[in-house]
């Protein structure tokens, strides 16, 4: 049965260039390996992927909503459906003198930001830069090796994966409840300073709102924990009332009789 529009599922996939093999994604870890594309910084595994709501290029979106669940396909996207086609408008030529003291480090192929746009430099010659602001895959094919390994259903599991996608490899730290129609994020301590924890959180809840229907308030938490808990002190044990057999009786004073002297 095909994909829904709005369905949650995992997947693993692929990305090449078709003309050159250059291999431009792997989600996962041995095929990375396998590829020579690995990389130790970066979390391999299943992606989350929302279908048909651009989490996806647009071309890649379409052929997945055909798609159903454990099913895996090649897939080749035109650069009209890919990352578009090359625009020649999109190519500057810059004076060097614009880079500062940088102007003597650029390089053809490097990748530079100029007013805001990124783009690549494909020509250094007469005291200018030639920028190309196109996408760097623009008029490429592209081939996907596509597989959707399960969708993700219920409540719970969906918090978890959209948690998970945000914090990037660090969802595992952070935990959850819901109560009603309200949901508790606790972050904990050594997460509070991870870059655009504003912006994660936003994400957060924007993403449970849309896939987790009924939800009213998403709650955060801010959760410090005391590095140097005080110990517990165990309560004394009570000593025992003694029964009336143990109490002992009170020993009677002996009376000395004082003879006066006649």
């Amino acid at each position: 049965m095909p994909l829904e529009k709005g369905v949650l599922i995992f997947a693993n996939y692929t990305a090449k260039v078709k003309d050159t093999g250059e291999v431009i994604e792997a989600t996962g870890e041995e095929e990375a390996k396998k590829l020579n594309v690995y990389d130790a910084t970066r979390k391999y595994g299943p992606r989350l992927v929302a279908v048909g709501e651009g989490w996806l290029i647009s071309g890649l979106d379409d052929e997945v909503k055909r798609m159903n669940v454990g099913q895996k396909k090649e897939i080749e996207l035109a650069p009209e459906k890919a990352f578009g086609k090359r625009d020649p408008t999109q190519t500057r030529m810059i004076p060097l003198r614009k880079f500062g003291e940088k102007a003597d480090e650029l390089a053809v192929g490097d990748e530079i930001e100029v007013e805001n746009r990124v783009g690549i430099v494909r020509f250094i010659g007469s005291g200018r830069a030639q920028v190309d602001f196109n996408h760097r895959l623009a008029g490429k094919s592209i081939v996907y090796d596509f597989e959707v390994l399960k969708k993700v259903e219920g409540d719970e599991d969906k918090a978890r994966a959209l948690i998970d996608r945000r914090f990037a490899g660090e969802g595992g730290k952070v935990t959850f409840t819901r109560r009603g129609d309200e949901m508790e994020v606790t972050i904990p301590e050594d997460l509070f300073l991870a870059e655009g924890l504003q912006i994660i959180k936003r994400g957060v809840s924007s993403d449970v709102f849309k896939f987790i229907p009924g939800t009213a308030n998403v709650i955060f938490v801010e959760k410090f924990v005391n590095p140097k808990p005080e110990a517990k002190q165990e309560p004394k044990a009570a000593e025992p009332t003694p029964t009336t057999e143990e109490v002992p009786k009170p020993r009677k004073r002996k009376q000395q009789a004082t003879a006066k002297a006649t």
